[in-house]
């Protein structure tokens, strides 16, 4: 995979390299991924089943001070490790936004405009085949989000074909995609509020505030604060896992009113970032995706991929994530606010709106929040499989088509 390496005057060295470390580290979890979905689908449809089942079971006890939380293990992975998961999220989207790609208004116009649209788009998409079914209507945001590993990885298995600024928009629009699912997650996917437990949990994010206003900077204080505002967050009926974005836009990165050059001055949230992204990519995106993605396979039918809730999903992933983004981008440059990135022409766009397609990671996690019915859920993960499936095989097999053997997509 090729790297971006050479800065524009406004892009600070530090981002670029902290953007091309981000590539790799995605790129090869991506496949990671892929292969714990495939292991996942092979134990649950094998003699190993049961023992699939027990695993994902296993009663985990956890003592927090005097505080002694029991959940399976699935629940501690969903709940718990995929904080860690939000957390550098928060803490990529902070970079970006401070000194990275997100950082300059006219770099933002397009990756924008197009996240919102390939939100907008699967959405309504899934609302046309269920608005019947008030159940089913609760995944409306299972097929907006895209999985940026996953999609990296198969992007990688192109090679040299792939430009860096599709590499880079296709970023920037899935990061944007991860902001808007963690306001969906917070607005539409927290019940049951406690009002003490709110308070606790503003407390200790107003203190951590106060360490960001008074300079500090040891990564210490922020953590331990982050698992109180976990704890307080996890009984409060709002998702446990915003805990992480919240302690994620709480640490510090550079301080830009200082007279330290920006390329060489500490950043905590570079440090946590470069800690905890390899254990995210490698060890708890794919034990994520190994628990949640074990689909029996036994008695699915035809008939069963045609119903609303899967084909919903399938359809809004597929077809309505590269028509929201291409249709976006394609208004975007017929009204003179945005061009198409450098090397990239409407059939790299709609490769690109393909790629987008794949859903996996945060599709899962939202249909494990919308859906308690195990029946649904299954329905659930059998469309986000299937649309993740299509859009890498049809993504994967047109980008080849069109992009030249070498280098960026011509015209």
């Amino acid at each position: 995979m090729s790297e971006i390496t050479s800065p524009t005057p406004r892009t600070p060295r530090r981002a670029l390299r902290a953007l091309s470390e981000f590539f790799r580290l995605e790129a090869a979890g991506g496949i990671v991924l892929i292969a714990a979905a495939v292991l996942a689908l092979i134990a649950a449809n094998s003699p190993l089943q049961a023992a699939y089942e027990a695993f994902r079971e296993i009663p985990v006890q956890v003592r927090i001070g005097a505080l002694d939380i029991g959940k399976p293990l699935l629940l501690w992975i969903n709940d718990g490790l995929m904080a860690i998961f939000f957390l550098v999220v928060a803490l990529e989207i902070k970079r970006e936004a401070l000194s990275g790609q997100l950082a300059e208004r006219s770099q933002l116009v397009l990756p924008v405009v197009c996240a919102i649209a390939g939100v907008a788009v699967p959405a309504l998409l899934f609302y046309a085949f269920n608005r019947d079914d008030a159940a089913a209507m609760r995944g409306w945001a299972v097929p907006t989000a895209t999985d940026i590993a996953f999609a990296l990885g198969v992007l990688a298995l192109l090679g040299s074909r792939v430009p860096a600024a599709m590499k880079l928009l296709l970023s920037t629009i899935a990061v944007i995609d991860d902001l808007i699912a963690i306001l969906i997650i917070a607005f539409f996917y927290s019940h049951g509020l406690s009002v003490t437990a709110l308070i606790w949990a503003a407390l200790a994010l107003a203190a951590m505030w106060l360490l960001n206003r008074r300079g500090v900077k040891s990564l210490g204080p922020y953590l331990a604060l982050g698992v109180v505002l976990w704890v307080c967050v996890l009984k409060s009926g709002v998702h446990a896992t915003l805990a992480g974005v919240a302690t994620g836009l709480m640490i510090p990165h550079v301080d830009k009113r200082n007279n330290i050059d920006d390329d060489k001055e500490h950043s905590p949230l570079e440090t946590l970032e470069h800690a905890l992204h390899p254990w995210v990519a490698y060890a708890i995106l794919p034990l994520f995706a190994f628990v949640n993605a074990g689909l029996s396979l036994s008695g699915i039918e035809m008939k069963d991929m045609l119903a609303a809730l899967p084909m919903g999903v399938v359809i809004g992933l597929v077809v309505g994530k590269p028509v929201g983004i291409v249709g976006a981008a394609l208004a975007m440059r017929a009204l003179g606010w945005a061009r198409f990135p450098a090397g990239m022409d409407l059939r790299a766009m709609v490769g690109l709106g393909l790629m987008c397609g794949i859903g996996f990671t945060m599709s899962l996690f939202i249909a494990s929040l919308a859906y308690q019915d195990p029946l649904l859920f299954d329905e659930a993960v059998l469309g986000i499989l299937g649309a993740s499936l299509l859009s890498a095989v049809i993504g994967y097999f047109w980008l080849r088509a069109v992009l030249p053997a070498r280098g960026g997509a011509q015209g």
